[in-house]
């Protein structure tokens, strides 16, 4: 008779206990492989999970034994042939039309009649029970593992599993490069494609090597899905829930979701070919188009590049002439250097605050009773809304949608109760705008393409270029103020700063991340030196 010889077995978890491919072949070459009445057709190896129907070479295998290309099929054992009832099924179908006339396996003795039929049928139908207990099982230990604030299986990258305590704790080479890309991408300016670059050829930066992937350079897809991922917030996504995670976060929800706010908008950005600081920013100051840049090479071979008006509505052309890109630089630096405040001022800012740290602090304490009551009110409604779906006054999907709602709402006032403090950080807007203004013009002039854009784009609005003249605005709250100012008119800048950065969650973030990015940078990121 005609035999398929027929090997399996499937990378997931459960086949941990079979033997290899290898070692079934090898296994059942020696036991039948020399029987005169056995004559093995051809040898088919499959890696695939017998759990659900659809692996390709077993049902080839059945539709070529139905074409009469063989007898009988010779395997390890009746689960390697299947482990659903469907496949499971056909086998028995098969055997029943006489289409299929035996089956041999290594560790199980197989009669073609009824009773043998009867018995595979119920080694089959074990092996369909073993994959459904186990996955009961595995679901059951990962709803408890979620339960106790930990994700199942691989961690994200930017933290390692501790297979001691079973838990998830930050990776001290990754995570911090991990933040620095959300700060990166929180500062408006950086693409993913410039993280990438920026993270491969400065950072150095090699994914984690595992057994089958990694230990190669960062792709755009990968920062991709780093800024996609919700885990990084602290919260774990299981099954369509969200549930609060006890692992160390990157981000909090709010930069979380600014990202993907900046993510949207940069998903409809135009491809550009070369990085210019100021393109998308200037307006022609005659007819009101977008400045660009080019690239120019003059008759002596030297390159240069040069700003002009777009100049591409109809009608007569602008007659705007062509700005070189370091006139145009030196007008932003003097800008820049107008921001700086006079250093008596510093010094009365810097007493202010101090004088004023004590009423903040009382500030921050009732801000902490006034969030600890919020979380105290969202527990309250988690319980009636729980109540409501007892009593089938909410559907299932009303039930979930709102309770999805009030455990992002609960999770995002717990991150802002564990960051409210009564220290400096109280005075993160005033402070970060006192540094910007102090080291605007050193940053500019030492950074990079990306770092000029960055702090053009936060500290001015309204840019016109006319008659190679730059006009620019100074943003709120970067208004140029005089030499000396009373006690009075300081309380009133240091509230316009604390209101403007109210009013303004995303710009008072962003300028934020940019301070953030330019004073504290790796190691082994030399932009530029660090300003005294």
């Amino acid at each position: 008779m005609k035999y398929f010889l027929y090997c399996r077995k499937s990378s997931e978890s459960e086949d941990r206990q079979v033997l290899s491919i290898d070692s079934q072949q090898s296994e059942l070459q020696r036991v039948f492989g020399a029987q005169e009445n056995i004559r093995i057709v051809e040898v088919l190896v499959e890696s695939y999970s017998a759990k659900a129907p659809g692996r390709p070479i077993f049902d080839r295998m059945l539709s070529r034994i139905e074409r009469g290309e063989a007898d009988g099929i010779i395997t390890w054992h009746p689960d390697r042939l299947a482990r659903n009832s469907i496949d499971g099924g056909r086998i028995i179908h098969l055997l029943d039309r006489n289409i299929l006339k035996d089956l041999k396996f290594s560790t199980f003795t197989f009669e073609n009649n009824s009773q043998g039929k009867f018995m595979l049928s119920i080694m089959l139908g074990y092996s369909k029970y073993y994959v459904d207990s186990l996955s009961e099982n595995v679901k059951r230990g990962n709803r408890a593992k979620i339960e106790r604030g930990w994700r199942p299986n691989l961690a994200p990258l930017g933290y390692v599993n501790e297979k001691s305590t079973k838990t998830i704790i930050r990776d001290p080479v990754h995570f911090p490069l991990i933040r620095r890309i959300f700060e990166l991408m929180l500062t408006g300016t950086y693409s993913p494609r410039h993280i990438a670059i920026l993270a491969r050829d400065q950072w150095g930066f090699q994914t984690p090597q595992r057994r089958r992937i990694g230990g190669k350079p960062m792709g755009m897809s990968t920062v991709y899905k780093i800024l996609s991922n919700p885990f990084y917030t602290g919260v774990i996504v299981w099954g369509g829930q969200t549930y609060p995670g006890r692992h160390e976060a990157v981000v909090s929800i709010d930069e979380f979701e600014r990202v993907q706010e900046i993510l949207g908008k940069s998903n409809r950005r135009r491809p550009q070919r070369h990085d210019f600081p100021f393109t998308g920013l200037i307006r022609c100051g005659a007819c009101g188009l977008m400045i660009t840049a080019e690239h120019k090479v003059n008759r002596f071979g030297s390159r240069y590049i040069y700003y002009r008006c777009t100049n591409r509505r109809l009608g007569p052309r602008c007659a705007e002439p062509v700005v070189q890109t370091q006139d145009l630089t030196a007008q932003i630096f003097d800008f820049l250097q107008g921001l700086v405040l006079p250093r008596q001022i510093f010094k009365q800012l810097n007493e202010l605050v101090d004088e004023m740290s004590g009423s903040w602090k009382a500030t921050m304490h009732a801000r902490k009773n006034s969030l600890e009551a919020s979380i105290k009110s969202l527990t309250g409604q988690m319980s009636e809304l729980t109540g409501l779906r007892l009593r089938n006054i909410l559907t299932d999907d009303e039930f979930l949608e709102k309770r999805e709602e009030l455990k992002k709402g609960e999770m995002r006032l717990s991150q802002q109760l564990q960051s409210a403090s009564t220290d400096v950080s109280t005075f993160e807007p005033l402070l970060d705008v006192i540094a910007l203004r102090s080291n605007a013009g050193f940053w500019f002039e030492n950074g990079t393409t990306q770092t000029k854009r960055q702090i053009l784009s936060v500290t001015s609005s309204n840019l016109s270029l006319k008659s190679k003249i730059l006009s620019i605005e100074a943003k709120k709250p970067f208004v140029v103020e005089g030499k000396k100012l009373e006690k009075s008119q300081l309380l009133t800048y240091v509230n316009d700063v604390r209101t403007w950065a109210y009013e303004n969650p995303e710009h008072a973030l962003a300028l934020r991340q940019l301070v953030k990015a330019l004073t504290d940078k790796p190691a082994n990121d030399s932009e530029f030196k660090k300003a005294a």
